[in-house]
């Protein structure tokens, strides 16, 4: 495959992270213009309420104070991944990389939050369990790697063979 073909295939998937960042931030920006720090906005009752609060840390505030660390795991990941890609070590399908560019969209809207706030904004609570406040950002990332993960272990043989030069990417 040329570099441009390969340029190509992989557009889609680039443009579909850039647009979950996106959609992120403009619901962090609504959210911190117009919901006071700390204040609950309901939603549905009993059910999720927007509350505007800052994470320092990764998931549940862990690492707090170590953004840069964050930074520097995302851009390493993002640069083995693309390697990964562009030397086809990673048999991926297509639908694989969907959800990969899903997780990463996410990751890049808290890496945005991170490199230009400091912290992360979070505001969607759920009332009807005990869960911490996460962004749309987090549903992304969830979402796209928990079904990534789901789909190499029961459809994908191939990412586990020794050998994945033969594996088709299609």
């Amino acid at each position: 495959m040329t570099e441009r073909a390969m340029f190509m295939r992989y557009l889609p998937m680039g443009l579909f992270a850039l647009l979950a960042a996106a959609l992120d931030q403009v619901s962090k920006f609504l959210v911190v213009e117009h919901i006071p720090y700390g204040t609950a906005v309901p939603c549905i009752p009993g059910v999720v309420h927007l509350t505007y609060v800052q994470n320092f840390g990764a998931a549940f505030s862990f690492l707090q104070g170590h953004r840069w660390l964050f930074v520097l795991a995302f851009v390493v990941l993002v640069a083995l991944l693309g390697l990964g890609l562009y030397k086809k070590m990673l048999p991926f399908t297509r639908l694989e990389l969907w959800f990969l560019a899903a997780a990463l969209g996410g990751g890049l809207g808290n890496i945005i939050d991170r490199v230009f706030r400091g912290y992360v904004v979070d505001m969607i609570a759920v009332e009807f369990i005990s869960f911490p406040v996460f962004n749309l950002a987090d549903c992304f990332i969830t979402c796209g790697a928990a079904l990534l993960l789901i789909h190499l272990v029961f459809w994908n043989k191939s990412f586990w063979k020794e050998d994945k030069h033969g594996a088709d990417l299609s």
